[in-house]
């Protein structure tokens, strides 16, 4: 009888921790990192930023684009300066990321008076690696001065993924320490 209960508890905690493995098609937080590479203008140097944005209505077909109301947020450290997602001009329309069948392809983010990360300063929302400064609310006088490098980082799963694994983990620690207090009364 208590074989039977044993081992209808591993299945149990089995097909938890099973349910609970992330899946290819499972919807996460994706983090992104990048660098930008200013090397003329003014402020030459390395800048860092990250951002991050929820893949879930992503379809990996064709040119697809995700803005902030699909959790896009975005952290850039600029001559002292933290800018994120609401700083760009265009918010909340803008910032957006750009994806070719599944792949990030490029960032469009417009800070007035400023800098631009993208490729078309007449076409802001195209996105991509260059880097630009900014001299007036006048995107004519933008300037190229670097380039832009992605780097992805690790995927978040969902709450659910997590729990899933809280709970196999919490059911497998009972039954082992279950087992042990067993050897130690016979």
């Amino acid at each position: 009888m208590k074989l039977a209960k044993n081992i209808s508890i591993a299945a149990f905690a089995v097909a938890v921790s099973v349910a609970a493995v992330p899946k290819p098609t499972q919807a996460a937080l994706v983090n992104y990192g990048f660098t930008v590479n200013a090397t003329s203008g003014s402020n030459p140097g390395q800048y860092f930023g990250s951002f991050r944005y929820d893949d879930s209505t992503l379809t990996g077909l064709g040119e697809e684009t995700l803005g902030v109301n699909n959790g896009l947020s975005i952290l850039f450290d600029y001559l002292g300066t933290q800018y994120t997602e609401a700083s760009d001009f265009d918010y909340p329309s803008s910032p957006v990321v750009s994806f070719t069948n599944g792949n990030l392809s490029r960032l469009s983010y417009l800070v007035e008076d400023r800098f631009f990360i993208g490729n078309d300063p007449v076409n802001p929302n195209t996105g991509g690696t260059k880097f630009y400064s900014i001299l007036s609310a006048d995107l004519l006088s933008t300037t190229e001065v670097g380039t832009v490098t992605y780097s992805k980082s690790t995927t978040v799963p969902e709450p659910m993924t997590l729990g899933g694994i809280a709970i196999a983990s919490t059911i497998a620690l009972g039954m082992k320490r279950k087992k042990k207090l067993s050897r130690v009364t016979n």
